[in-house]
Parts: C-alpha cells; sequence; structure tokens
C-alpha cells in the first residue's frame, strides 16, 4: 500500500512531498520489535512506557516512516507528526487493512457487568441457527472456529483490524471494555449494533467518576454504521440516561426492562426459576434463562433481542437458548456427590457479588461461604461496598489474595485485615493464600451449602501459591479429588 492511501483520513502536522507520498508500506506495527524492513512505526505514549523512546530501535528493525504526536527531527527517516498517535494508529489500521468492518455485521457489547456472558449466549443463538461468528472478548477470541489467546478485553486497534481482515465469518462479537473506548481501540471500527447491559460501581481509579465512566461507554455508539440499532438495558439509571441522549442523536434503540414502555417487557424475574416470563408488544412470551441469576436474565434477553433483531425466528431463538452450556468461569457450577455446591465467577464488583449471593440463596444454598479478594493496584473505593455486601448476605466468608499487580503481599494483607476490622463481622476470616482458603472452605461446607469463589473466573493465576494449581477451577478440582479420596478410605 502507498503511504498516501495508508494516511487517507489523517490529520497531519507534516508536509508530504509526491516522493514520501508513493513510498511503498510493506506494514505497521506500534511495538519496535514487530517492525520489520518497510514498516510504519506509530510511536504511542503509554502509562508505562513511551514508543517515542523506541524510535531508534524501530529505525534500525527496519522502520522507513515514523509516525508519533511529539515535535521531532529525525535524520535518518522521515517522521510524521499527528495529532493524537492512539487515534492515528485506529485510522492507519482501517485504512492498512481496507476497511474490514464493513463487510462484517458487527457487535458491540459494553457495560460493566454480563458483556462475556452476553456475546457467548448471543454467539450460541446465531451458530445454532445457521450463522458463522467470531468473538473477541475477554476470555479468548475465536475466529474462523480457531480459538487465540486474549490479553485485553478489547485487543489493540491494530490487532482488532488484523483479526477483522482474517475472519471469514459473517458476524464478530466484539466486548469493548471502556478503556479500549477512550484508548481509541476501536477507532474506525464501525458497529452494526451497540448493546448496553449495565452500569456500576467500576474502574474510578481510571475514570474518577460515575459520570466519566458511563460518557466513556457511551463513546461506543459514535461507533454504529449509518442506520445502527442500539440494543439497551434500561432498568438502571445510566441505561435510561443512554436512551434519552441517543434519541435526539436520530439513534435507534430497542430497550428491555420491567416498564412497558420497553420493546421487551420483562413480566417475571424471579431468581429460583429458570424461566423468564417477558411481553412483545401485545404477545406474551416465556424464555428459558441458561444460567441461575436475575443478572443472566438480563444477558439473556439482551442477547435473545439482538438475535431477534438480526432475523432469527423467536420460536427458533427460545428452541436453540435450551442448549446453551455456560461460559466459563461465569457462575461456573460444579458439583459431586457428597459435596458442596461449588461456584466460580469473575464478579468484581458491588453489584455481581451481591447478584452471585442472592443467586446462590435463592437456589437452594443452606448457606453460603463467600472466598474473594481484591486486586493490588485497582479500583480501592468499591472494596468497602463489596465486603459489606458479603458480610450481610453471605453466612461465612473467607478474605484471601487475588493478582497482586506489584503490590507486596504483605501490604495486601494488611489492607485484608484493615478492611475486615472496619466492613468485616464474626463471621470472616483471612486466609492469604488462596488455594488454602478455597480448601477451607470446602472442608468446612456441608452438602448443602453453596461455595462461592468470585473475581478470578476464567483466568490463570498470577503468583504461586501452596497446593500449585493454576486457577480456581483447578484448584477446586482438586481439593474435591482428595476429598472424594478421603471419604472412600474412611468408609473402608
Amino acid at each position: 500500500m502507498l503511504l498516501r492511501d495508508l494516511l487517507r483520513e489523517l490529520s497531519i502536522h507534516t508536509n508530504i512531498d509526491q516522493t514520501l507520498s508513493k513510498i511503498e508500506v510493506k506494514g505497521i506495527a506500534d511495538n519496535s520489535k514487530d517492525v520489520k524492513p518497510g514498516y510504519v512505526f506509530i510511536a504511542i505514549k503509554g502509562f508505562t512506557s513511551d514508543g517515542h523512546d523506541y524510535i531508534t530501535d524501530a529505525i534500525q528493525n527496519g522502520a522507513t516512516i515514523i509516525i508519533g504526536d511529539q515535535s521531532l527531527n529525525l535524520d535518518v527517516v522521515p517522521y510524521i507528526k499527528v495529532d493524537n498517535s492512539r487515534q492515528a494508529l485506529g485510522i492507519i489500521s482501517k485504512n492498512y487493512y481496507q476497511n474490514p468492518s464493513k463487510d462484517k455485521i458487527m457487535i458491540g457489547i459494553t457495560g460493566t457487568n454480563g458483556k462475556t456472558t452476553t456475546s457467548y449466549i448471543l454467539k450460541h443463538l446465531l451458530e445454532q441457527n445457521g450463522k458463522s461468528c467470531s468473538i473477541i472478548g475477554t476470555i479468548q477470541n475465536i475466529v474462523n472456529g480457531e480459538t487465540l489467546s486474549s490479553s485485553n478485553t478489547t485487543p489493540s486497534v491494530l490487532m482488532l483490524n488484523k483479526l477483522l481482515s482474517e475472519c471469514k465469518d459473517e458476524i464478530v462479537i466484539v466486548e469493548v471494555s471502556s478503556h479500549g473506548l477512550t484508548q481509541f481501540r476501536v477507532e474506525g471500527i464501525q458497529f452494526d449494533f451497540g448493546i448496553f447491559t449495565n452500569l456500576y460501581h467500576e474502574h474510578l481509579d481510571y475514570h474518577s467518576t460515575m459520570e466519566e465512566y458511563f460518557q466513556a461507554k457511551l463513546l461506543l455508539f459514535d461507533h454504529l454504521k449509518e442506520n445502527g440499532l442500539a440494543i439497551i438495558n434500561k432498568d438502571n439509571y445510566w441505561g435510561e440516561k443512554l436512551v434519552s441522549i441517543l434519541n435526539p442523536r436520530g439513534i435507534k434503540a430497542y430497550t428491555i426492562g420491567q416498564s412497558s414502555d420497553n420493546d421487551i417487557q420483562l413480566l417475571d424475574l424471579a431468581t429460583n426459576t429458570s424461566t423468564i416470563s417477558a411481553k412483545a408488544e401485545s404477545n406474551s412470551f416465556e424464555m428459558v434463562c441458561p444460567m441461575p441469576g436475575t443478572h443472566n436474565k438480563y444477558n439473556t434477553m439482551l442477547a435473545f433481542l439482538t438475535a431477534r433483531s438480526i432475523g432469527i425466528p423467536q420460536n427458533l431463538i427460545q428452541q436453540s437458548m435450551m442448549s446453551f452450556q455456560g461460559v466459563n468461569g461465569r457462575f461456573e457450577t460444579i458439583r459431586q456427590e457428597h459435596t458442596p455446591t461449588v461456584i466460580i465467577d469473575y464478579a468484581h464488583t458491588p453489584d455481581a457479588v451481591f447478584h452471585c449471593i442472592t443467586s446462590a440463596k435463592n437456589y437452594g444454598a443452606k448457606r453460603v461461604i463467600h472466598v474473594f479478594g481484591f486486586r493490588g493496584n485497582r479500583d480501592k473505593t468499591k472494596r468497602p461496598e463489596m465486603l459489606a455486601i458479603t458480610s450481610d448476605l453471605s453466612d461465612c466468608y473467607i478474605l484471601t489474595l487475588d493478582d497482586l499487580n506489584n503490590v507486596s503481599e504483605e501490604e495486601m494483607i494488611e489492607t485484608l485485615e484493615e478492611l475486615n476490622r472496619s466492613y468485616g463481622n464474626h463471621k470472616g476470616m483471612i486466609i492469604p493464600d488462596r488455594t488454602l482458603a478455597i480448601q477451607k472452605a470446602i472442608e468446612m461446607a456441608n452438602d448443602e451449602d453453596w461455595v462461592m469463589i468470585t473475581g478470578k473466573g476464567h483466568e490463570n493465576y498470577q503468583q504461586d501459591f501452596h497446593l500449585n494449581t493454576f486457577s480456581d477451577k483447578d484448584t477446586v478440582q482438586a481439593v474435591l479429588h482428595e476429598f472424594t479420596k478421603q471419604e472412600i478410605f474412611n468408609s473402608n
């Protein structure tokens, strides 16, 4: 591709002569280690390092053009200055990969909780009805039936365009985080559908206020294609506010909620049943909710409304919903004979913790024993509320370590002790080693009790623990295996 074509739609502060504009670009990179001869290197200032500091490395690796947003003079290769390197990377990536989102049915899902669950339910409904579907999100990326690792909820815009250019699937579902939106990771990407799940206390170490957090989520709907459709859970303040903003913009929005003015009215959200009673226009109907909890009923109905908007008949959606097998690390249930029910969930916000524990009680847990912790260097303002909720709702809780994120183990233990003194109660204890905390919870529990392990979900551990397991699920399975062995030994 010629440089002039790569720079289309981009505001630049450098004069590009005819010779320079006709340079053949062989590739683009935002990491100097990925640069090859003939590449353009886009220097981006990050939170821990600055790409402008690696321009020399990029040139040594063969970069023939450098693009950045600082005022620099380079003698070796041309330097093109732009207003914002992150935003420029989106436009350049779109141009290089020839705007790959335009030829797909693109579905973006944003919100605090429920993005992953909604995306997997929707993917299942689409594939069960003959649609090929990719998913790009928190757990993994699945493109053309191939599973690829995922390091962020929303990948870099360069990686996203590359994945879209390689994708042969008809529909692509993308989990779009607030970080991804404010960091231009979907710049140049256009969506046919924008789904809003909810907004709750989270990431205030990054966004400062809930209003700022909401404004970040709102950015997704600036990326809708012409005649793009918003699908919104209106049963919270921020969902209602979103509708009030989008309507004057002429953006069509379909909504779900308990009020009769929604496109899908939710009539019965009783959490002790797996059935959702709903009404669309004048027609009442029922839908199976394939996962426990009121929060998953909202996720289910958002997926239903999206699938129906794509054109899948309601009866086929209802039929397909019954075969959904769940999501790794999202209210994942492990049951064995003569052992407690164990739930592994990614819940790491006050609202999510509330729904997890409430769902366990509504589904018959005699007692709930809750194991959880807090991530180092993450939003500290939500911690008291999370502990207050579990102190009120669970029968026993065990505070333990989550990802330390460069915080020392000693400091994090002190934090847990202080939180427990200030917001906990006599039902709680602290066991820093996460695997031993899980082991203790299972040993304490009776057959009719539920052990709720939250925070990590599908993720692997970032540090070593006593039992030498690599995830919460692996730990649970190891503990239950030993539990079963001991039971057999005692019976003999």
